[in-house]
């Protein structure tokens, strides 16, 4: 008994001693995990207090660099630019420049042009990068995307280029003629004939500028202060009347038609110049004799009914690559034609910025050879005022592009009597 005791009693006291040290040997691994090793320092490095928010509400695209030039944080806008790829910085310039103040602790700002990420074209990125160091360790990058202000800061630089030139050329014939005229003194039938010139340049500079005026007026205006519901037949009324001594003069015969009653609301001035514009370009593009239609109706829509106005010629058509354009400040298909019919470029412009102030459309039809059919689709009056506040499309009034505003259809409305926009026209009102 004495012996089985002293067994049972030292294994008490092994067991004892195992659990002692498999305790301490557990304590002293913890221990060792919670220590912070010179590796774990390089791999895991915590933001300053702070700096995480302030990141997230820039602006700018931002990324912080280890001193590693591992990533510790991007925002979502750097990874959309394609800038953090792998968790990496994809951009070298860029890593060079955090390298170079990482080193020297210098602030760097330089601009440079990207490749955009998934598209097979050409086209740039244009950003500025700012590095500036964060802390003892870590390297911030900001970002700022430059695409959008290169483009309008050249747009209007093209703009002004455009206006300057239709300025000089008027204001250049105009002191021509006059010298012609002081040499021609003693010859009466020259000067009538070169102060006719006079006449033609000096009206080509009033349409210019009143055409300048407006589109300036139509960009920064907001027609629904001045909104009141208009008549549809009023404005096809007026525009007709506006362009009835140049079809006289043409031989085109104008008919108005389509359903009757109609309301749109909006500014009255705004609109009846969009549709003098559109009505009076179908005059000076068609050949004589021939025919220019304005037909209006209503169209189902979601958010309310709209109001359509078509207006149709038998012209020279426009092709496919100028409908792209033809909204375009100062583009013309032909710019020849254009000058002798006194077009200034600006008017399907004026058209275009109209109809995206009242929640608008304006699309258009073509076919060399076939003729045209211009359509502005408004808001009817009664939910247009709703629906113009929330539907309007942001204007690009900088660059005056036609986004979206070029759509082909499969038949032309004059042309064949199926078409649905002249089903009303059976019994039009024919106007000399």
């Amino acid at each position: 008994m004495d012996v089985n005791a002293a067994v049972a009693a030292a294994a008490a006291i092994a067991g004892v001693l195992t659990g002692v040290i498999a305790m301490l040997a557990f304590r002293w691994s913890e221990r060792d995990l919670k220590r912070p090793t010179r590796t774990s320092l390089h791999t895991d490095p915590v933001l300053p207090p702070g700096v995480d928010t302030v990141l997230s509400v820039l602006r700018s695209s931002a990324v912080v660099l280890d001193e590693g030039d591992a990533v510790v944080k991007a925002s979502s806008a750097a990874y959309a630019l394609g800038l953090v790829r792998g968790g990496k910085l994809a951009v070298e310039p860029m890593l060079q420049m955090a390298r170079d103040t990482r080193r020297d602790g210098e602030i760097r700002q330089v601009e440079l042009d990207l490749p955009r990420r998934g598209t097979g074209r050409g086209e740039a990125l244009a950003v500025s990068a700012r590095v500036a160091p964060l802390g003892s360790r870590l390297v911030l990058l900001l970002v700022e995307d430059l695409t959008e202000a290169r483009r309008i800061e050249a747009v209007r630089r093209d703009f002004v280029a455009n206006v300057s030139h239709e300025l000089k050329t008027p204001v250049g014939a105009l002191s021509l003629l006059s010298e012609a005229v002081m040499d021609a003194s003693d010859d009466p039938e020259a000067v009538q004939r070169f102060a006719g010139r006079m006449q033609i340049e000096a009206t080509r500079l009033t349409n210019l500028v009143q055409e300048l005026i407006d589109l300036s007026r139509v960009q920064n205006d907001d027609p629904l202060e001045d909104a009141e519901p208009v008549r549809v037949d009023e404005l096809v009324a007026e525009a007709v009347d506006r362009c009835r001594h140049a079809a006289g003069t043409k031989q085109i015969t104008m008919a108005a038609g389509g359903t009757a009653e109609l309301h749109v609301w909006g500014n009255r001035g705004q609109l009846a110049a969009a549709l003098g514009n559109l009505v009076e370009n179908a005059v000076n593009y068609s050949p004589a004799r021939t025919r220019v239609g304005i037909a209006a109706r209503r169209v189902g829509a979601s958010g309310g009914d709209a109001i359509e106005i078509a207006v149709t010629d038998q012209g020279i058509g426009i092709s496919d690559k100028d409908k792209e354009r033809i909204f375009e400040r100062f583009y013309r298909v032909d710019p020849a034609r254009s000058r002798a019919t006194g077009g200034t470029g600006l008017g399907l412009a004026i058209v275009k910025h109209v109809a995206a102030s009242h929640g608008g459309e304006v699309t258009v039809w073509s076919s060399e050879g076939q003729g045209s059919t211009f359509t502005l689709r408004l808001p009817e009056a009664g939910a247009a005022r709703d629906r113009a506040q929330h539907q309007r499309p942001a204007l690009d009034d900088e660059a005056g592009q036609p986004a979206g505003t070029s759509h082909a259809r499969s038949h032309s409305p004059l042309s064949s009597p199926d078409s649905t926009a002249y089903q009303t026209l059976s019994a039009p009102e024919v106007l000399p």
